[in-house]
């Protein structure tokens, strides 16, 4: 069991409205009073009109009577059987909101419904298995319907969400390696499995504006390498965006522009040559901090009564 809720205290109503209410409960109690003699009324014509029934029945096989007399008799009796029906779903109706008036009129101290009662209190109950990451309502108030409670989840199913540049994002495929660390302990190997189609937009420290890319990574390494990682915890993430077993690597000082094209001295016959190379990324990775996210993250809702 999550919580328990109980409807809301009645508040105070004023001189003019209690008097109004009052009212309404007199008329109400007058109108059942009303119902209730019609319903007698009733009962006495419906037992005459079964007598008189009763009576034609014997008569008109004796030709004593007509048998249109009969037939009066009949829808007599019938008439007034369905009046008395009438009657009494009015004395229902009346005392409904005779109930209905009076409750209204209950000071806020007189509401306290017994504890097994439907009225007083629901057990709100966890829709999942898991621990508690976070309590959103620490103390009894108030709560409007649809507000979440709890949050629950599960500590051994992890996700991490990388919030990317989306100058980054494009260059980041689906099944990517990455490499999570930063987050105090030794680092742990993911996969990239879902990168929004949406971007947002993001201020960041420096006031400049970004237009930010969700990435989804999985982790790949078992749960005893990251044990210790928790809900919204911060990590750094290294997405792997292009590599090649066969590339030469050279200092980045190095490097000298030749025109539009980029060269470098090499050693011919102990003489240095120049060399125009063709750059490529090399194996690099995009580095931004993210939250590890839940994927067993649920919301436990109530619904306020009263």
């Amino acid at each position: 069991m999550v919580a328990v809720t109980q409807p809301t205290t009645p508040s105070f109503i004023d001189f003019r409205s209690r008097e109004e209410g009052e009212a309404a409960v007199t008329a109400a109690e007058a109108a059942v009073k009303y119902a209730e003699s019609e319903v007698r009324r009733l009962e006495a014509a419906v037992t005459f009109y079964r007598t008189e029934l009763a009576r034609a029945t014997e008569l008109v096989p004796k030709q004593a009577i007509p048998v249109q007399a009969l037939d009066k008799a009949k829808f007599d009796a019938e008439t007034n059987e369905a009046a008395l029906i009438s009657a009494k779903a009015q004395v229902e109706i009346w005392q409904g909101v005779r109930t209905s008036l009076a409750a209204r009129l209950i000071e806020p101290s007189a509401v306290r419904a017994p504890p097994n009662s439907p009225a007083c209190c629901v057990e709100v109950r966890a829709p999942a298995t898991g621990r508690v990451l976070k309590v959103n309502q620490e103390s009894e108030a108030v709560v409007q319907p649809g507000t979440p409670l709890i949050q629950i989840g599960d500590p051994l199913d992890l996700e991490v969400i990388a919030d990317s540049l989306s100058s980054d994002a494009v260059q980041i495929n689906t099944g990517a390696s990455v490499r999570i660390d930063g987050w105090g302990g030794p680092p742990v190997r993911g996969r990239v499995t879902r990168i929004d189609p949406a971007g947002f937009l993001k201020v960041s420290a420096l006031g400049i504006e970004e237009q930010r890319v969700r990435v989804t990574i999985d982790l790949v390494d078992p749960p005893e390498a990251w044990s210790r990682l928790g809900h919204d915890y911060r990590v750094v993430v290294h997405v792997t965006v292009w590599k090649t077993d066969e590339a030469l690597t050279v200092p980045l000082g190095a490097l000298f522009r030749r025109g539009d094209e980029w060269a470098v001295f090499t050693l011919q016959n102990r003489r240095a040559h120049t060399s125009v190379i063709q750059m490529g990324t090399g194996t690099h990775e995009v580095q931004r901090s993210s939250l590890v996210s839940r994927k067993a993250t649920r919301s436990c809702d109530t619904r306020a009564t009263g």
